[in-house]
């Protein structure tokens, strides 16, 4: 006998092939994270109520500053090569194509909020394959002592190199993706 919970599961079998961006519309919305990474499946669990807090203040702290034409934006995804990424907060440039999956040549930043269930995926994963597709700036905002700290990095060769670390109340400028003061403090 069937129990009614497993019968009411959707039932899905993986593809022969590679994972595409259209085997996504598979999975339903109920909060993980389902992305593509070089034809494979990633699937990261619900985000607990306090990163979604930190994402809506970086969303709100990046809007506030945008100049005109440039869109804050949480959860788009982008697509690099084969691998489909949906960072937690994308700032596209002015005359972006729109498109559901974006191209990386109309992002000027990504972030990420770092959770124990994608400290290595946000720390060496992501940031490689959005190098390897061109996105200018990258910010990752882990957990601190007292606020939340966030990391800044530039695309060089290739790679990322950090450039700043910022913790607590007092507001620092930053240059990219244009300018702004943050003090990741005000983001709990």
């Amino acid at each position: 006998m069937t129990s009614p919970v497993s019968s009411s599961l959707p039932r899905w079998t993986a593809p022969e092939h590679h994972w595409t961006e259209p085997d996504l519309h598979l999975f339903p919305q109920d909060g993980h994270r389902y992305e593509i990474v070089d034809g494979s499946l990633h699937v990261a669990p619900p985000e607990p109520e306090s990163h979604e807090a930190v994402v809506r203040a970086v969303v709100t702290t990046l809007r506030s500053a945008a100049p005109p034409g440039w869109w804050v934006c949480d959860r788009l995804g982008i697509e690099i090569g084969s691998s489909n990424l949906v960072p937690d907060v994308t700032v596209l440039r002015p005359r972006s194509s729109g498109a559901v999956w974006c191209d990386p040549a109309d992002v000027a930043l990504v972030v990420e909020v770092e959770t124990t269930a994608t400290r290595r995926f946000d720390r060496l994963l992501k940031p490689s394959l959005y190098a390897e597709g061109g996105i200018p700036s990258y910010w990752r905002v882990e957990p601190g002592r007292l606020s939340p700290l966030l990391h800044t990095y530039e695309l060089g060769a290739a790679r990322y190199r950090a450039v700043h670390s910022v913790e607590g109340a007092e507001p620092v400028k930053l240059d990219a993706p244009y300018p702004i003061r943050v003090a990741p403090a005000a983001w709990i």
